[in-house]
């Protein structure tokens, strides 16, 4: 694969691992060798949808054609499929949900916010156990924090810690179009706004907390972290989208027209987009269990939400600097969905005294759900021991 196209893919990207047809909108100064491929997803787009095969033995005619047949536009479909196939998710072969957790509490509600969007959220904390620190975990585009997050969160919360999470506005189960951002700034209130209720818990009062963002879900984290510099003890970002190379910035003409058409169909699903997913899961087993994810946003990305991706990559690109909380980053050398030099300008630029980049040999994009069940573990106990080491700072008696 050429590497501009590679690198650029990094600005629109899934953030916790793509379901097999889930893409990323994707702009490039040179022709790529993938035709075949945009070809082949022309006519998958085109055919009915079928079954993966992978859901052979586990899905029963009746829930798969339920599933296939459903318009997931809107929250209550999308949590209606969810429900339905819940069952069916937890019976996947895959190390993230084969974890025992003994001692850990989950809640799972649906509040509205302040401008009145009701959004989903999930908690998992240890029972009979002082809580260590707060870790509010930021899901990546297309995604939704009740399929290989709550695994991740599982694990880290039979650590000690309070993880708590919520779907942006538009995915997952939260109300909203699917997969739809008028506006990353009003998607990163949104966030803002339920990790501080979560925070000023009385329950919680004085504990650490940490921003955990994945891939989509990094920029949203620094933006929360520009949005509160003070208010957060430190940040854990993994294959973080927080910048866009500056060979393949999609030419000015064509961001242009991007921002007319946006004006005139911001909801329309016209982006040019890639198969990502194969590029994400080194492993080949885990890439096809993607498809379990039912809810996640599948189709082409919409004309608004790649232009507030775009913008919000070159933002933050100009405010690497500003970035000043502990920070641990963590990404897959060979990552081909989010380029490893993406984390090591952040890591070099950013004022933070206290700062650790942890890179993977070998290891793709999708580190916590995509690699062999050995290298998730040793990400997520890297992950863990950060948070150890931070948690008991500044005399913070745990």
């Amino acid at each position: 694969m050429a590497s501009k196209p590679r690198a650029f893919a990094k600005v629109f990207l899934p953030a916790l691992p793509p379901p097999p047809l889930l893409t990323a909108p994707v702009f490039s100064r040179r022709p790529t060798n993938r035709g075949a491929g945009a070809a082949a997803m022309s006519a998958a787009a085109a055919a009915p949808a079928q079954a993966p095969r992978k859901w052979e033995g586990l899905v029963d005619e009746v829930l798969e054609r339920e599933v296939l047949g459903a318009c997931l536009d809107q929250a209550p479909e999308r949590r209606r499929i969810r429900e339905a196939f819940k069952d069916v998710q937890l019976s996947i072969d895959h190390c993230l949900f084969k974890g025992q957790y003994s001692g850990i509490r989950t809640k799972e509600s649906c509040e509205h916010n302040s401008r009145g969007v009701e959004i989903f959220s999930k908690c998992w904390f240890p029972e009979n156990r002082r809580m260590r620190a707060i870790v509010c975990l930021c899901h990546g585009y297309g995604d939704t924090c009740t399929f290989f997050l709550d695994g991740v969160a599982r694990k880290i919360a039979s650590a000690g810690y309070g993880v708590f999470a919520l779907d942006y506005p538009g995915f997952g189960l939260s109300e909203g179009l699917h997969g739809y951002i008028p506006s990353f700034d009003t998607l990163v209130d949104d966030v803002a706004e339920h990790f501080s209720k979560v925070k000023g818990n009385p329950e919680y009062r004085g504990l650490p907390s940490f921003l955990f963002g994945q891939s989509m879900g990094g920029a949203v984290a620094l933006k929360v972290h520009f949005k509160q510099p003070n208010e957060w003890n430190g940040a854990i970002l993994v294959a973080p989208m927080c910048k866009i190379a500056d060979d393949v910035v999609p030419p000015w003409p064509i961001q242009q027209v991007l921002i007319f058409m946006a004006k005139l169909l911001p909801k329309e699903k016209l982006v040019p987009q890639k198969d990502l997913a194969e590029l994400a899961f080194k492993e080949k087993k885990k890439q096809e269990q993607c498809s379990f994810n039912v809810i996640a946003y599948k189709d082409k990305p919409r004309l608004r939400t790649a232009l507030e991706m775009l913008r919000t990559t070159q933002e933050i690109e100009r405010r690497l600097e500003e970035v000043s909380l502990p920070l641990i980053i963590l990404h897959g050398e060979a990552d081909m969905v989010t380029d490893p030099a993406v984390s090591k300008a952040l890591y070099e630029k950013a004022k933070s005294q206290d700062k650790k980049l942890c890179l993977y040999k070998g290891a793709y994009h999708a580190i916590l759900e995509g690699e062999r069940d050995q290298t998730i573990f040793q990400v997520l106990d890297d992950i863990i021991s950060w948070l150890d080491q931070h948690s008991t700072k500044e005399g913070i008696s745990l």
